[in-house]
């Protein structure tokens, strides 16, 4: 998938993230979260694999993290690239691509 605009998706609450992607050159991660000491590796290797599994080659995605579930950061940035995308409820592939 091409990202081509700037979109967001999540909050900043307790138990969620704020996921941000936008435009770039191959893909940059900033991550931060309240819990990176104990799972900072395993947040990174859900978002890489969540990017890669969307077929996304160029972003910049900005990660803050308050301590979400693995399920949920991958939601997170699912839906983020959907709406970079301008995907349509429509054309996305629930249950086909999205796991």
């Amino acid at each position: 998938m091409e990202i081509l605009k700037s979109a967001a998706a999540g909050t900043l609450e307790s138990s969620d993230c704020m996921v941000t992607v936008e435009p770039g050159e191959g893909i940059s991660l900033d991550l931060s979260s309240s819990v990176m000491n104990q799972y900072g590796r395993q947040i990174k290797a859900a978002v890489l694999e969540t990017l890669e599994r969307l077929d996304v080659k160029n972003a910049n995605v900005t990660v803050v993290d308050k301590g979400a579930l693995e399920c949920t950061l991958k939601a997170r940035v699912e839906c983020a690239v959907f709406r970079s995308c301008d995907a349509s409820a429509a054309n996305i592939p629930w249950g086909g691509a999205v796991r």
